[in-house]
C-alpha cells in the first residue's frame, strides 16, 4: 500500500510539470504567430524514477506526456531503454503519450536512462523535441563482499596485547553513501575459546586481541567475521574466516634434569668429555625457544668448554686445556642454562569490560618487569695424577759463541726438573737435533761441549744461528720426554777474504778505452767485509787500470793499446780490515761489431750433450780410417795429377792435401837435373803445361809468413810438391824448368813477390760460431803474430815447414 501511494504522488507531480510545460509552449506559439516566425525548441523536463529490481508485474505505467495543441500530435521515444541498451525497457503510446515499463533495470549497471521525446504534427513535421532523464532508483540488493572467504596469518605468542593481528576488507556494490552500501564489522565467533585471550575488531577491519596468547593453550584460532549493511527495507550481510596461527616463543625456562659422566680427568689430558648435563624444556622441540645455551662460571683459565648436543639439547662439558695435578687436584665449576631465544612471561591479572586488560609482561617486546635468573648446576671436576715429563728451565735458551771456537770447549749446560716427586732427578739427557754434529751432550749433567770448530759461514747456519735440541727422558711408566732448545748465535770473525764473483770477463775492442765492472764478495759481516780495495798487479801500465777501485764493485778500464785476445790479469782485493786475496782474472777482448758475444763459440760448444758426443766419436773413427786410406794411396807409385790451367803462369801448384809435408820419404838427390828430366819423360803425355813461376810464388808466400828463409827451403818445397802430386812435365818445358831452378838456387835470398788474387770468392761472411780475429790495418810484421794468442796455434802448426 505504501509503495502504491508513493507511485501515485510521483505521477501527480509529473502531470503538473507537464501542464506547466504545455502552457509555456502555447504562450510561445502565440508570440511566434504574431511575428509570423515558427521556431523549434528542445525542452528538458524533470525526470521519472524507475525502481531497480521492481517485483511487480510488467508492463506498468510510468507516466504520460500531454502537449496541448489545436491539432493532434503523435509521440515518439528514442534513446536508452528504447533503441539503445538496455533495450526494451520503455515504450510510449504514440497517440496518447503514455510511457510504460516492460522489464527490470539493474542500478549497478545503469544509474540513469537518457531519452528524447518527439512530437510530430499531422503533416509528420517535427513539432516538439524534449530531452528527458529517467533515474534508476537503487534498492538493497547486494550484501557486503569480502575479498576472500578465508584469510590466514601467523603471530608470535610473545606479542603484547593490543597489537595488530590482521585486517579484513569488504565492499558493497549498492549506491554509495546510502544505507544500502553502509555496513559494519563484528566478530561472530572465535574457536577455540581461551580464558586468557579475547579478539576484537574495529570498524576499519583491524583485528587485535587483549590478554595473553599461549601456544600451549591454543596453537591456532579460527575467527568468524561478519559484515552487515544498513538497508532500510532489508539488511544484507556476509562472513569470512580469519585463521591465526600462534608461533611458539620462549615462555618456559630450561631446567636441569640429570647428568651423566665420571667428572674425572687425567692431568695433561685434552679433548676428553668430562660429563653431560641434561635439561627439560616445555617449548617446541627444535625451535630457538627450546635450544639450550650453556655458560661456564668459575673457569678463568679456560680449561673447559661446553657445547650443546643438537639432538638431545644436553650440554657436553669438555676439557680443552691440560690440568696439572700438582697445582690443581680438583676444579669447582658452575654451569647456567638459557635458550637461544630471549625469555618472556605473560599473565592476566584483571579483565575489564572496556579497553585492554591488566596483565603482567616480563621480557619480550612489551615486558615491563625483570626476568628470573636462569637455573645453575654446580660441578666438581677431579684431576687424576699421571707421570709428568721433565721440564727444561728455560725451555728455549739463546747463547752467543764466537765462531771458530775450537773443539772440546763447554758452551752451555741444560737444566731440567721433574714435577713428579717419585721421579725427581731420575732422567737422562739425549741429543735430539744437531744438524752438523757440532756438539756433544752429557747424558747426566746436560753439559754441551763443542765437537768441532764452529763456522758461521757453514751451510747449516741460518742468520748466524745454529740450533741444538735435546730431550730429557724420565724413568716413569710410560717414560715421558721433555724437550729443550739451545740457539747458538755465532759472532763473526774475519776469517774470510774477498773473492771475485766472476773470474772470466769479456770486453769490446773500441777505438778508445772500454770498461766493465768487477764485483767481489766476502762471507764475513761488517766490519770485516766492505768496502773493498781493488789493485791490479803486474805490468799493466798504459794497458789496464781501475776506476773506481774502492767499494763493493770496481770498474776495469782497458786502453786502446790492448788488442783482441785473452788476457790474464792478477787482482788484489782487500777487505775493510786489510785481509786480502790475489785473484786471477781472465779478460777476453773481441770485436763486438763482428761477434756480439766473445764467449758465444765456447758456450755453444759446451751445450753438446752425451748423445752428440757419441756421434762425434763415430765421425772421428771414420775420419781416422780416411786418413789411413789416404796415407796408403799417397805412398803408391801412381799418383793422380790435378789439372792446372795451362794459360796462367802465376798459379800455385794445386794439392790434394791440406797438411804440411809429405807422406813419403823422398831423397834430396831427386832434384838433380838428369833425374828430373827422367821423371818428366815418364809421364810426358799426361802432364799439362806448368810454369816454374808457380814454385817461386809458393816459396815467396811462405817466406812472407816467416816459414822459409833460404833457397834451400825453396828447393825442399819444390821436392815435396813435385813428388806428392807425381807431376809429369812435357818435354818442351824441360829446359825452361831447369833454368828457373838454377836461377833460384843461385840467389842467396828469394825474391819478394806481391800477392795476387786468383779468384773472387764474394764478400766476407761472418759466422757467429767462429772466433773473430781483429788485426789493425797498419803495416804487417811477422812479430805481430806472437800476440794473436792461442787462436793461431793450430794454424802455426799447419804452416810450420818440415824439418830434414
Amino acid at each position: 500500500m505504501r509503495f502504491n501511494i508513493f507511485i501515485l504522488l510521483t505521477l501527480v507531480r509529473r502531470i503538473f510539470i507537464l501542464y506547466l510545460l504545455n502552457l509555456s509552449l502555447r504562450m510561445m506559439e502565440i508570440s511566434s504567430s504574431k511575428t509570423h516566425l515558427r521556431q523549434k525548441r528542445n525542452w528538458i523536463i524533470d525526470t521519472f524514477d524507475i525502481e531497480e529490481e521492481y517485483p511487480g508485474s510488467f508492463p506498468y505505467v510510468l507516466g504520460t506526456i500531454n502537449i496541448e495543441r489545436d491539432y493532434h500530435v503523435k509521440f515518439e521515444l528514442h534513446g536508452m531503454g528504447v533503441n539503445k541498451d538496455p533495450k526494451g525497457v520503455l515504450k510510449i503510446n504514440k497517440e496518447k503519450g503514455v510511457i510504460t515499463v516492460h522489464k527490470k533495470v539493474d542500478y549497478e549497471q545503469y544509474h540513469v536512462l537518457k531519452l528524447a521525446f518527439v512530437a510530430m504534427n499531422p503533416s509528420d513535421v517535427l513539432d516538439t523535441r524534449l530531452a528527458v532523464e529517467i533515474n534508476i532508483r537503487d534498492v538493497n540488493d547486494h550484501a557486503p563482499e569480502f575479498q576472500q572467504r578465508v584469510y590466514e596469518t601467523s603471530v608470535e605468542e610473545s606479542l603484547p596485547q593490543g597489537s595488530h593481528v590482521f585486517t579484513v576488507f569488504a565492499v558493497d556494490k549498492d549506491k554509495s553513501n546510502t544505507p544500502n552500501s553502509t555496513f559494519t564489522y563484528r566478530i561472530s565467533s572465535v574457536t577455540p575459546q581461551t580464558p586468557n585471550a579475547e579478539f576484537f575488531i574495529e570498524q576499519n577491519g583491524k583485528i587485535s586481541f587483549k590478554g595473553c596468547l599461549d601456544y600451549e593453550n591454543a596453537k591456532k584460532y579460527a575467527i568468524l567475521v561478519e559484515a552487515k549493511d544498513q538497508g532500510e527495507v532489508v539488511q544484507l550481510s556476509s562472513t569470512c574466516t580469519v585463521v591465526v596461527n600462534i608461533l611458539d616463543k620462549n615462555n618456559h625456562m630450561p631446567t636441569f634434569a640429570n647428568r651423566t659422566g665420571s667428572s674425572r680427568v687425567n692431568e695433561r689430558e685434552t679433548g676428553t668429555t668430562v660429563l653431560k648435563l641434561h635439561v627439560a624444556d616445555k617449548d617446541s622441540k627444535g625451535t630457538p625457544a627450546w635450544k639450550a645455551v650453556y655458560t661456564i662460571h668459575g673457569d678463568k683459565e679456560n680449561f673447559f668448554s661446553i657445547q650443546t648436543d643438537p639432538q638431545t639439547n644436553a650440554g657436553i662439558l669438555t676439557i680443552v686445556k691440560p690440568l696439572d695435578f700438582e697445582t690443581t687436584a680438583k676444579k669447582n665449576l658452575s654451569v647456567s642454562v638459557e635458550n637461544e631465544e630471549p625469555l618472556f612471561f605473560c599473565e592476566v591479572r584483571e579483565k575489564t569490560r572496556s579497553g585492554l586488560w591488566h596483565v603482567n609482561m616480563k621480557g619480550g617486546a612489551g615486558g615491563t618487569e625483570a626476568l628470573p635468573a636462569p637455573f645453575v648446576e654446580h660441578i666438581t671436576v677431579f684431576v687424576d695424577d699421571v707421570n709428568d715429563p721433565p721440564v727444561f728451565i728455560p725451555a728455549k735458551k739463546t747463547i752467543v759463541v764466537e765462531e771458530n771456537t775450537p773443539a772440546g770447549r763447554s758452551i752451555y749446560t741444560f737444566t731440567a726438573i721433574d714435577l713428579d716427586s717419585s721421579y725427581a732427578n731420575k732422567f737422562e739427557f739425549k741429543k735430539a737435533n744437531d744438524s752438523d754434529n757440532w756438539v756433544t751432550l752429557d747424558s747426566k749433567t746436560g753439559q754441551i761441549t763443542t765437537l768441532k770448530t764452529m763456522d758461521r759461514e757453514s751451510k747449516y747456519v741460518v742468520n748466524s744461528t745454529y740450533t741444538v735440541t735435546a730431550y730429557a727422558v724420565d724413568k716413569g711408566t710410560p717414560p715421558m720426554t721433555g724437550t729443550g732448545t739451545l740457539i747458538i748465535l755465532l759472532s763473526d770473525q774475519n776469517d774470510n777474504v774477498p773473492l771475485l764473483l766472476n773470474q772470466m770477463l769479456n770486453m769490446c775492442q773500441l777505438d778508445g778505452p772500454s770498461r766493465t765492472d768487477i764485483t767481489a764478495h766476502d762471507a764475513d759481516l761488517d766490519p770485516y767485509a766492505t768496502p773493498y780495495l781493488f789493485e791490479l798487479l803486474g805490468d799493466v801500465k798504459d794497458k789496464w787500470h781501475l776506476d773506481p777501485y774502492y767499494g763493493t764493485t770496481a770498474t776495469l778500464v782497458k786502453e786502446s793499446t790492448v788488442y783482441s785476445g785473452t788476457h790474464m790479469l792478477q787482482l788484489k782485493i782487500s777487505d775493510a780490515q786489510g785481509h786480502f786475496s790475489v785473484q786471477n782474472l781472465s779478460v777476453t777482448v773481441c770485436d763486438c761489431s763482428v761477434t756480439p758475444n766473445c764467449w758465444l763459440r765456447r758456450s755453444t760448444g759446451s751445450r753438446v750433450d752425451s748423445s752428440a758426443m757419441g756421434v762425434i766419436f763415430a765421425a772421428l773413427f771414420i775420419l781416422l780410417g780416411v786418413v789411413l786410406l789416404a796415407f796408403f794411396v799417397s805412398c803408391a807409385r801412381e799418383k793422380v795429377a790435378i789439372p792446372v790451367d795451362p794459360q796462367g803462369e802465376e798459379y800455385l801448384f794445386p794439392s790434394n792435401t791440406e797438411t804440411p809435408g809429405t807422406d813419403c820419404e823422398v831423397p834430396n838427390e831427386l832434384l838433380h837435373k838428369d833425374q828430373v828430366d827422367k821423371g818428366l819423360q815418364t809421364n810426358s803425355n799426361n802432364m799439362p803445361q806448368v810454369q816454374l813461376s808457380q814454385v817461386a810464388n809458393q816459396s815467396r808466400y811462405q817466406v812472407q809468413f816467416g816459414y822459409m828463409q833460404s833457397e834451400q827451403s825453396a828447393s825442399k818445397l819444390q821436392h815435396r810438391i813435385s813428388l806428392r802430386r807425381n807431376v809429369s812435365m812435357n818435354s818442351q818445358y824441360k829446359s825452361k824448368f831447369s833454368r828457373k831452378v838454377q836461377a833460384i838456387q843461385a840467389r842467396e835470398v828469394l825474391p819478394d813477390y806481391e800477392p795476387r788474387p786468383y779468384a773472387y770468392e764474394g764478400d766476407l761472411m761472418t759466422d757467429p760460431q767462429l772466433d773473430s780475429i781483429s788485426i789493425p790495418g797498419s803495416e804487417f810484421t811477422p812479430e805481430k803474430l806472437l800476440d794473436l794468442g792461442p787462436k793461431f796455434s793450430k794454424l802455426a802448426a799447419i804452416r810450420r815447414p818440415m824439418q830434414d
